[in-house]
């Protein structure tokens, strides 16, 4: 494997001093529990750890080397190469981890893209990354790396030799992003919406819409704004665009002003099938996951490939065999009673737009027999003062999207669970682990069930308890499920 670092390469950057017997360097880590042989392992201060604490064990596992602060230095001579900083500032070693980020991104000749929106960026992110990878070395965010020590970590472990790179960068406050996109200097910024997500820290949803917009102030000279046409908020991150050094916008969506429009959006339970104009060009392709969300944002996809100057009818054939990641619309195949059943993962997170379309796309799943479409809902967390309505709010998406069962887990989900008629109730549970017995013993062949809620309600141990009891394949197809009329 290729060092990814030198020596005198991280002395340059940081102004530290490599001290002990040098080792190669061929990743990077925050963390001894995922760190790999040959990672530069960053002793950064956590919320509640100091990961000076955790040097000696990360030198032993075979780190390359370890950042610690420079008065640190001294106690972990023995153990293996230190490379000690300057103590300035808050965290050195985050500021060290920053500087090595900045050298990385002098030193590439990648195409560098950076995402952002209030749902749908890390698919998004996955999407670049598979697309992208069929025509070069592609470098990407690992999971959700997209806040002050995940993005200077994934600018970090860029290969020099990377084609493209892809940054998801996110924000729960405002001013957040601006150093993030700073550090990136994209050529390419997308926005892929604006929804009312962090809503309790913003005063109203046009906050937001300025807080994603910063993702611009970073963009290189005559780089390239990429905006979703169809939100509200168009012209406020249109604003943003135009007071940037960007030299083009691009716009996506179903408008018709649109330079990457959906003509025609056709979706299926395990896959998508869009009629797409592209800057002029038409362009039909097929998804490998379904969902109208997740089809509109396959226009922001290809309006980046356009923009790098890659092969656009290439992406489009690669978009066939994109997957949903984890949590985020994974399919599996239940067998129950001697019947088949359906399991739609997206606990990872929500918030009311994702759970909209969430429930939207539970809704174009035809159930068989006597089968019905159940939805796991969790709390959605950071609403505010509009957080009890908000959840009350989604009883409309329920019955319009002729949801037959809804369980909920959390307080402000009971809201929900109570504006819902007696018949579409199914359970409530102050938490998902009270819930998932409910669940468990409610499902029965031909059911679809869906399972949504934001990360620290936990709604992915219902997706196991129902996978460890029925799951009996992992590939949508298996279910023989059809498109619903």
């Amino acid at each position: 494997m290729t060092d990814l670092w030198t020596r005198s390469a991280l002395e340059a950057a940081t102004g530290g001093s490599l001290q002990g017997e040098p080792r190669a360097v061929t990743g990077a880590s925050i963390d001894t529990r995922t760190l790999q042989p040959g990672d530069l392992f960053f002793a950064i201060r956590g919320e509640t750890r100091d990961g000076h604490d955790f040097v000696q064990p990360a030198l032993e596992k075979g780190a390359g080397a370890a950042v610690v602060a420079q008065s640190r230095a001294r106690e972990y001579a023995g153990f293996g190469p230190v490379l000690a900083v300057p103590e300035t500032g808050e965290d050195p070693v985050l500021d060290a981890m920053r500087a090595i980020g900045r050298a990385s991104r002098d030193r590439s000749q990648a195409g560098i893209v950076a995402v952002t929106g209030s749902v749908g960026k890390t698919g998004t992110k996955e999407a670049l990354r598979h697309v992208l990878s069929a025509q070069g070395e592609t470098h990407a965010s690992v999971a959700s790396y997209n806040n002050h020590w995940g993005v200077p970590l994934t600018l970090t472990r860029m290969p020099e030799s990377a084609r493209y790179g892809v940054f998801e960068i996110g924000m729960n406050h405002a001013a957040e992003i601006v150093p993030l996109t700073a550090q990136v200097r994209p050529q390419v910024a997308l926005v892929v919406t604006v929804e009312p997500v962090h809503i309790e820290h913003f005063r109203s949803l046009s906050a937001i819409a300025d807080a994603k917009g910063e993702i611009f102030s970073g963009l290189e000279p005559g780089g390239v704004a990429i905006i979703n046409r169809d939100n509200p908020n168009f012209s406020r991150l249109l604003a943003h665009a135009h007071a940037s050094r960007a030299g083009r916008v691009v716009t996506f969506g179903e408008h018709e002003e649109a330079d990457v429009r959906a003509n025609r959006i056709v979706t299926r339970p395990d896959l998508s099938v869009v009629d797409a104009t592209v800057m002029g060009v038409p362009v039909t392709y097929q998804l490998g996951t379904a969902g109208r969300h997740v089809a509109m944002n396959s226009l922001g996809v290809l309006a980046v490939v356009h923009s790098l100057g890659a092969d656009l009818a290439r992406a489009a054939i690669s978009l066939a065999g994109l997957k949903p990641p984890v949590g985020r619309g994974e399919r599996t195949a239940l067998t129950i009673k001697d019947g088949e059943a359906f399991l739609v993962d997206e606990s990872y997170n929500a918030n009311p737009a994702s759970i909209r379309a969430a429930l939207a796309t539970l809704a174009g799943i035809e159930v068989t027999g006597r089968g019905r479409r159940i939805a796991v809902l969790g709390d959605m967390l950071e609403l505010g003062a509009s957080s009890e309505q908000r959840h009350r709010e989604l009883a409309d998406a329920v019955r319009a999207n002729g949801i037959d069962l809804v369980f909920t887990a959390g307080s402000m989900m009971r809201h929900l669970f109570e504006a819902l008629p007696v018949a579409n109730r199914g359970a409530a549970a102050a938490t998902s682990a009270e819930l998932v017995d409910a669940v468990l013993d409610r499902l029965r062949p031909g059911d679809a069930v869906m399972v949504k809620g934001s990360n620290s309600i936990r709604m992915g141990r219902i997706v196991e308890a129902v996978k460890a009891r029925y799951a009996n394949a992992t590939d949508p197809r298996d279910a023989q499920l059809k498109a619903a009329p």
